[in-house]
């Protein structure tokens, strides 16, 4: 068990289920050519999850004081493992993870791919050892990190199966993932910013600069509500002008994601205490999983139950 916390188990299985949904949940039913075979797939999501696995170990390294201070019960590295061992397996995790990644750029004849590999295995590194401590960025590294697990999706499964005779569908159902990456990046910016008033004691006594440090606890908040609706404003947008005449995944979206996040907005706007801040973050994470599931929502209501 101590091996899943410190790799935050939970969190690897989300980005997994996101990445197998938007495969057989959407592209599949869209019946388009695609890169890669099955298992060769799987191995693309094998991938991300190892580099993912990696930069959890490699920030839990790096956080052994503040997380003492913010969330002691759930303090790893020093206690039940030791930090060689972390590292080792920081190591393990994150060649595994790029030497995937340079198969797969192979098998679709883009060797440059392996970049997409690469460069987020170095950026989790920096911003677990430096980044981090810089306002706003470490929330934008985080936050890109889960879009760019969606747009990898396109890059080895849509990119290298286009040719001239399917570009226009291609190029729509790409579109689709890359919507999908900002919404997900938007709310996971915001969501970063309320684990930052979460463990602002921890980040505090570390000398860090979050922003509830920076701005303040209330400016923070009163900045978070007004951030909140950014999303709520896309989706809706979104809704009206694609979804509408899909009436199921319309009201899904209405119950599932905007509910939700309407209700994140009142509650933000009087949240004070660490307990509310984690509640508000885990809000947040749920309507990241029912928006997962939105895309086989949309997928199948377009394929059955046109309007």
């Amino acid at each position: 068990m101590k091996y899943l916390k410190l790799i935050r188990y939970q969190n690897l299985l989300l980005l997994a289920f996101m990445q197998l949904i938007f495969c057989f949940g959407f592209l599949k039913l869209e019946k388009i050519d695609l890169a890669l075979a099955n298992w060769q797939y799987f191995l693309l999501v094998l991938s991300t999850v190892c580099i993912a696995a990696g930069g959890y170990i490699i920030n839990n390294i790096m956080d052994q004081d503040s997380d003492l201070e913010n969330k002691p019960k759930d303090v790893v590295v020093g206690k039940s493992i030791s930090e060689t061992m972390a590292y080792n397996l920081y190591i393990g995790f994150t060649l595994t993870g790029v030497c995937i990644g340079f198969y797969l750029s192979n098998v679709i004849i883009r060797p440059s791919f392996l970049l997409v590999f690469i460069l987020p295995s170095a950026l989790l590194y920096i911003y677990a050892t430096s980044l981090k401590q810089v306002l706003i960025v470490g929330n934008v590294v985080v936050a890109t990190m889960l879009s760019l697990s969606i747009i990898i999706i396109g890059l080895f499964m849509i990119f290298p199966a286009t040719a001239d005779d399917n570009r226009t569908q291609m190029r729509i159902v790409f579109s689709v993932l890359i919507d999908y990456a900002i919404i997900t990046f938007i709310i996971n910016f915001i969501r970063e910013i309320v684990k930052d008033l979460e463990d602002i004691k921890g980040d505090y006594k570390q000398g860090m600069k979050t922003l509830p440090i920076v701005l303040g606890e209330s400016k923070t908040t009163k900045l978070v509500f007004a951030l909140s609706f950014v999303p709520i404003f896309c989706i809706l947008y979104y809704v009206y002008n694609y979804l509408f005449q899909l009436q199921y995944a319309t009201v899904y979206i209405l119950a599932f994601i905007i509910g939700p996040l309407l209700y994140f907005s009142i509650k933000i706007g009087s949240a004070k205490t660490k307990k509310e801040y984690t509640h508000l973050s885990n809000v947040l994470k749920l309507v990241v999983f029912f928006g997962i599931i939105s895309i086989t929502i949309i997928a199948l209501n377009k394929m059955y139950y046109v309007a």
